[in-house]
């Protein structure tokens, strides 16, 4: 552990509501929080004092000092460490991510249709940094200083989940909150009669077969957390709905993607692509091998 959280500040609301909710997270897990702003443009500061409005770091320094403001006035005591970086942002925040247990950023909500705008930027980090990478919106009515709701988690039974599942129990005992598991799973093409109907005998067999997966994936670290509530649900749907429908009143939604080295390109899967661009709570997004 490096018991360091960083946060990109670009002076947005979705910057401030990342920011917020990065402190809290530093608050219970006593860690430091890095403020960072990047820009290439960034002028050499041959001496520390006032910058006057006319100099070209101006509105950088403006930038940090309402996110120390913020930060501080909910937080008194939290260590706070700004950094304002000449470099290109992707840069600077890949460096820091490398530096960091977890590296928290802005996601822009597009209003009334739920619906997220996930940056360039924002993409190539989640993509490349090997730390978790948790995606704030700023939401109206909402205090991203309170986190609430249920900690869950989207789990697949097919890949390594090992990852994820510390991720899962160590954030919900951190807030001392329930931990709902969902797991999706489409019906097996068995289940299914000639005339297209579900086959209820079958598909209670393919759910309980799904339910003895989930609970032995899930038996070492219920031992190892044996004061949580966990809630672990199985529905037979495909993997993202199951897990947006899941997810209306969580506070925290968690999802894992694979940690591609060598490939090129921005990918992720399609759950993952669901839960950036549809959840209603911040995501934390955490790569494994």
């Amino acid at each position: 552990m490096k018991d360091v959280i960083t946060a990109g500040v670009d002076g947005t609301p979705e910057s401030l509501s990342a920011i917020v909710w990065a402190a809290q997270e530093a608050r219970l897990r006593r860690a430091r929080l890095r403020l960072l702003h990047a820009w290439v443009l960034l002028a050499p500061e041959p001496a520390p004092g006032p910058v006057p409005e006319d100099d070209q770091n101006y509105w950088p320094h403006r930038m940090m000092d309402e996110a120390v403001t913020a930060v501080r006035t909910r937080f008194p005591d939290l260590p706070v460490d700004p950094a304002l970086v000449a470099k290109d942002p992707e840069e600077a925040l890949q460096e820091a991510a490398a530096e960091s247990d977890l590296l928290v950023l802005g996601s822009r909500d597009l209003g009334p249709v739920s619906r997220f705008a996930l940056g360039e930027l924002g993409l190539k980090l989640m993509v490349h940094t090997g730390c978790p990478t948790v995606l704030v919106r700023a939401r109206r009515g909402t205090k991203a200083d309170e986190p609430g709701g249920e900690v869950m988690a989207g789990l697949s039974l097919h890949e390594p989940c090992e990852a994820l599942l510390a991720f899962a129990f160590a954030s919900a005992a951190r807030r001392g909150a329930p931990l709902r598991v969902v797991h999706g799973r489409h019906l097996p093409s068995y289940a299914y009669n000639r005339g297209g109907g579900v086959e209820p005998i079958a598909a209670e067999e393919a759910a309980q077969d799904a339910r003895e997966e989930l609970s032995a994936a899930l038996r070492p670290w219920q031992e190892k957390y044996p004061d949580l509530t966990v809630d672990a649900r199985v529905v037979l749907e495909s993997p993202a709905p199951a897990l947006l429908h899941s997810a209306a009143d969580a506070g925290l939604l968690i999802v894992g993607r694979r940690h591609r080295h060598r490939l090129p390109g921005h990918r992720i899967g399609h759950v993952v692509q669901a839960a950036v661009h549809h959840a209603p709570c911040p995501v934390a997004v955490v790569p494994h091998e």
